[in-house]
């Protein structure tokens, strides 16, 4: 997933002000405001009532269904790209709420958000804590643990 896709897509958020976080290594190289390995992805958390015009804008740019999972997420692909996009309900105070495959909900709280940059672009992403948090209770891949270790290094 090359980054002048990723700052096109925030950029197509950013015009329709929707809420929106972006998750996984883009995420933590965001963070670290440099690309620090290759992505396969995208992971987007936004707001639920803004997923079918993204879905929309992503097929009019080539992307086609690869994965539907909603209400959880659905992935897109189009060649090298892929956009992973994990709706969430937004309750008054900003937080935003996710569907679990258990059927439980995770909360994204609006505290945790912050910004990062990816290709010079400011991107609203999850902090490094939330993001240490997000990667517990799986094991970790070769990239997982690539990123654990960036992030352990921001928060030092």
């Amino acid at each position: 997933m090359p980054p002048e896709e990723v700052v096109w897509f925030v950029d197509w958020l950013e015009r329709r002000e929707v809420v929106y976080q972006c998750n996984g290594g883009w995420a933590v190289d965001a963070l670290v405001g440099r690309e620090t390995r290759p992505h396969r992805d995208l992971d987007v958390f936004l707001d639920e009532r803004a997923l079918a015009d993204a879905v929309a804008a992503l097929r009019e740019r080539g992307y086609a269904v690869v994965d539907d999972w909603l209400p959880v997420r659905i992935e897109l692909a189009a060649e090298e790209r892929r956009v992973d996009l994990h709706p969430m309900r937004i309750l008054p105070g900003g937080d935003g709420v996710q569907a679990l495959l258990d059927g439980g909900e995770l909360v994204h709280r609006a505290a945790d958000r912050t910004r990062g940059s990816i290709g010079g672009r400011a991107v609203v992403v999850a902090s490094a804590a939330r993001l240490l948090q997000l990667r517990e209770g799986y094991e970790p891949r070769a990239v997982d643990l690539h990123d654990l270790a960036q992030l352990r290094r921001l928060e030092r």
